[in-house]
């Protein structure tokens, strides 16, 4: 079967929208934006906006230029690279229809280790006024929530003991490119983080700093002066891609596509209109540009994100796979509406005209959609560092302001019955801290709330015996006798 490509797209059924502004005669957009981190979801968001853009007849000088770090970036970049940077990207609606897309708004991908300087000098290009980011929430070497420090990080260490001749780390990287804008002459690109982190503008700001002042304190001081660092959230869920996925657009669509892109219809991106070196005309796609993000990203962390880990250890504990039939058990579905309500909810500070009910209700419809398919498993990914940001700032708030987190409690104490059963093999604990993760488990319950990202959490007197008495429920009981209590 034919691989997709531009001359592919004369080829391809007339309802799967192509992107025409890359045809012979064309303007071809140029990069203009700079990506670390291409997976699935920048796919599906960010990208899938610049190629919105584009087929409207904007944008065009702000293509993306992807860059890989990690060996398995060669994947990706072979998949693009024979793609001439196209992927198809599928909405899979609740009713079982698709609405499908060819993206083209990444025009370049650089694999770093074998291209270090022809990344330099993309990120030294006039032409590239943002670097953006996807590097997951636990990829940040400077972050209070889960007490990194750039100093500590074995990568940062190497990259910096040589001045960054070779960068090991986007972080590493942004400040070489930017040392490199400061030495030419050429104003400082705006780095923008697209991850789900509260306040990610001043985490990105942190590590990129941080990294810096270990080369070199003059040029630390002067980003932290000169360089902009714009705070988002991000919204839309993105499945893992399966070999079903490609096998689907085989059949769908008649090419071979190396690495389809499946995702929910909705999509969300709340941005702080702070781009001192010029932005893409974002408001005209959907975007919402605000002086303030810290609202709109409180709402999304502290419900969506938050939610998603209360669904993900006791839908598994309760013999569930998937997101979507995890949620359908009715009682699954009222604990997880009452910790949304009763504790995530007041320690909200809601928008005027935004209606957090009307979220929630939208949120379970989200999560129950069937054609979606996404796993539990992916939800409970990496909880070390999706739980201290996702649910204890919600959990500490509570407990500061002498209120009830009971419902909080019993989440925590449904990660700590998934990591013991996992430390005991009946699953598997996708997390860098699984050891450490899974010793705390296997001890006493209060051993796990003694973890340093949990902590404060066992100073009330009442979340400890909520958490107690679920965790007793989960031993003794499992998950029925959780849900039936």
């Amino acid at each position: 079967m034919r691989r997709l490509s531009i001359a592919a797209l004369e080829e391809l059924p007339a309802d799967v929208h192509v992107p025409d502004y890359l045809r012979a005669g064309s303007e071809q957009p140029r990069v203009g934006i700079v990506h670390f981190g291409v997976g699935n979801f920048h796919r599906a968001h960010q990208a899938m906006y610049l190629d919105s853009l584009m087929r409207a007849g904007l944008a065009h000088d702000w293509a993306i230029c992807g860059v890989g770090l990690l060996e398995r970036d060669t994947r990706m970049r072979d998949a693009l690279d024979e793609q001439d940077g196209l992927y198809t990207l599928t909405l899979r609606h609740a009713d079982g229809g698709d609405d499908i897309a060819v993206i083209g708004s990444i025009r370049r991908y650089l694999y770093a280790p074998e291209q270090a300087q022809d990344v330099l000098e993309q990120l030294a290009d006039p032409a590239v006024r943002i670097v953006s980011l996807t590097i997951t929430e636990g990829g940040y070497v400077e972050d209070a929530a889960n007490g990194r420090r750039a100093g500590d990080d074995p990568l940062v260490l190497a990259e910096t003991a040589d001045q960054l001749r070779e960068p090991r780390t986007a972080f590493g990287w942004i400040v070489a490119g930017l040392r490199e804008r400061r030495r030419r002459g050429i104003a400082p690109f705006t780095v923008l983080c697209c991850d789900n982190i509260q306040g990610n503008g001043d985490v990105a700001r942190r590590s990129v700093v941080a990294v810096a002042r270990l080369v070199d304190a003059e040029l630390a001081d002067w980003i932290a002066t000169e360089v902009a660092f714009p705070s988002t959230m991000v919204d839309r869920i993105t499945p893992v891609t399966t070999p079903a996925d490609a096998e689907r657009i085989r059949r769908r669509v008649g090419v071979d596509d190396a690495w389809p892109v499946a995702s929910e219809p909705f999509v969300q991106w709340v941005v702080e209109d702070h781009f001192p070196a010029g932005r893409p005309p974002l408001e005209q796609v959907g975007v919402t540009l605000v002086d303030d993000v810290q609202a709109y990203e409180a709402i999304k962390l502290r419900l969506l994100n938050a939610g998603h880990q209360a669904v993900a250890y006791i839908g598994r504990l309760a013999g569930y796979e998937l997101v979507d039939e995890a949620i359908t058990d009715a009682r699954i579905a009222a604990w997880v509406r009452r910790y949304m309500e009763r504790e995530g909810v007041p320690t909200l500070v809601v928008p005027e005209g935004f209606d957090v009910r009307a979220y929630i209700d939208q949120l379970f419809e989200r999560f129950g959609n069937p054609n979606i398919a996404d796993t539990l498993a992916r939800l409970g990914t990496d909880a070390s560092n999706r739980i201290p940001k996702f649910v204890v700032p919600t959990l500490r708030d509570r407990i500061a302001a002498g209120a009830a987190a009971e419902t909080g409690a019993q989440l925590i104490a449904s990660w700590w019955a998934f990591t013991r059963r996992a430390a005991e093999g009946e699953f598997t604990l996708d997390d860098e801290a699984s050891e450490q993760l899974m010793r705390a488990a296997s001890g006493e319950p209060l051993d796990f709330l003694a973890l340093p990202t949990l902590s404060g959490l066992a100073d009330s007197a009442g979340f400890v015996a909520a958490y107690l008495d679920a965790a007793e429920r989960l031993l003794t009981g499992g998950a029925d006798a959780f849900l039936a209590a």
